[in-house]
This record gives C-alpha cells, structure tokens and sequence, in this order.
C-alpha cells in the first residue's frame, strides 16, 4: 500500500467513531502494534525531545527502506506512534522526505491533543523526516 492508501485507511477507521473518547479508545488499542524497541536502544540517543511523555524511536537501513522501533511510558502516545509507524514503516527514505502528511488532520487528532501532546507529535514527525533525510543522502553518496 502507498502511504497515501494507508492514510485513507485510517481516515475511514476513525471516521465510525463520533466522539473523541471512542476514538482515543482505538488509539490505546493501536498502542498494542507497535512494533517495540529493543531495551539496548532505550537509549538518550533515541528519546524524541519535545514529547511530554518519553518516545524512544530508532530506525534501520534494511535492504533500503527504513524499519522503525518505537515505544513510550505513555499509552496515548504510544498508540500515536503506532499511527505514524503504520504510516511510514517498512518504506524508502525518498518517499518519507516528499509525502504529505494529510490523515493528522482529517480525523482531528492534533486539535483534540494537550498542547504538550500535540508538539510531541510534530517531534515525533520531525525525527521519522531527519531519520529519512539522512537515509537517503547515505544512501546517495
């Protein structure tokens, strides 16, 4: 699926729901996918600044896409991650540096966050980009 697709997806996931409890409800239950961070690399090195809660988000080159491990002390927020794994996970570095990130805001999900919560996300996007950017110039050179 393209990230598009993936976005789409999840745009008419959130879409059944209709109030904003059932649908932090659903992204506690995405807290459960993550595909989880080794202990080792729980490190400061990986901890996403700017996140009220602890985010640890690590990434790999394989065979020239880019595998993301992440958790987080905070359900909430590591459900989050969950979302933008699903949506980045397994992908070239190229498509992660030139997407648009669109789904954030069709299910309102930054608008119904703590302020805190909410610049934690955009951390967290951020890393996934310079993550990408540098991927692809080691993959260039």
């Amino acid at each position: 699926m393209t990230i598009n697709e993936i976005q789409d997806q999840i745009i008419e996931e959130f879409s059944i729901f209709d109030d904003w409890l059932d649908k932090y409800n659903y992204i506690i239950e995405l807290a459960e996918d993550v595909p989880v961070i080794e202990e080792e690399h729980k490190t400061d090195v990986n901890l996403i600044s700017g996140c009220q809660s602890k985010v640890w988000l690590n990434a790999e080159l394989v065979d020239g896409k880019i595998h993301f491990k992440a958790d987080s002390n905070a359900i909430i927020t590591k459900g989050i991650i969950a979302l933008l794994l699903r949506v980045f996970n397994n992908r070239e570095p190229k498509e992660l540096i030139d997407f648009d990130l669109y789904f954030i805001d069709k299910i309102g999900l930054e608008q119904n966050l703590s302020p805190t919560r909410a610049n934690g996300l955009l951390s967290m996007v951020k890393q996934i980009k310079l993550y990408a950017i540098a991927y692809n110039s080691k993959l260039n050179n």
